[in-house]
């Protein structure tokens, strides 16, 4: 290796193999539990849980290491910009329900009992619009390349959304298309593109959720 790259230790711990499928089997069942939530308390969230989802989200791989993503957090106190955040995203919304979206997409989302009203972009305490940068900026104002940006920011969100479970949270990927309406009223760089909305909370008393199934393994896993 290049002196002008240097490497150091890998800090790995070694598991016992019981303890290891302990530790598989009891995060599984910990994720197996975890739930797209649309109804959220205003229950205060402490500011540095939400850091440290986002701490955590930032510990994704990421092509060349560029780590592609902007995480923009949205708390209470800004109730007008989430006004303003829940009325562009639920015109953009109706318009889909109503027009956009195939008969084919609506008998599918039937199950979930959605449609274009979104009271949770002001409930939940916090928002956290993530952003895919395409290109990077330097202090100069120069561009230079990000690499595979879809694949590491969906990485990261991915590991986002298991670090919000295991905090003890709920969330929900609401992904309203288009959503150039986030750039423009968050003021974003050219360089960003937005990837997805999550609403972090905690849970009502009363909150359900669809009663759905999950595949199972041998659906979704190929054993060659």
């Amino acid at each position: 290796m290049p002196e002008e790259y240097p490497h150091i230790p890998y800090e790995f711990t070694f598991i016992p193999i019981e303890e290891s499928l302990k530790r598989a089997q009891k995060y599984y069942e910990t994720m197996d539990k975890r739930r797209s939530c649309r109804y959220f308390s205003d229950k205060e969230v402490p500011e540095e849980i939400i850091k440290n989802l986002i701490r955590t989200a930032g510990t994704s791989p990421s092509g060349a290491h560029q780590q592609p993503w902007t995480f923009v957090v949205i708390g209470k106190e800004n109730m007008e910009l989430r006004r303003k955040i829940r009325a562009a995203a639920e015109e953009e919304e109706r318009i889909s329900y109503e027009g956009r979206m195939s008969e084919e997409w609506l008998e599918a989302l039937a199950p979930l009992g959605t449609d274009w009203h979104k009271p949770f972009l002001e409930v939940a305490p916090y928002l956290i619009v993530v952003f895919r940068q395409q290109y990077g900026l330097r202090v100069d104002g120069n561009r230079y390349m990000h690499y595979y940006t879809k694949e590491s920011v969906g990485i990261s969100v991915g590991i986002l959304i298991s670090a919000i479970h295991h905090a003890g949270l709920v969330t929900l990927t609401h992904t309203p298309s288009p959503m150039n309406f986030l750039k423009e009223i968050l003021q974003r760089p050219d360089n960003e593109i937005p990837f997805v909305l999550l609403p972090v909370g905690y849970p009502t008393t009363d909150a359900t959720v669809p009663d759905l199934q999950r595949k199972p393994l041998d659906e979704i896993m190929v054993r060659l």
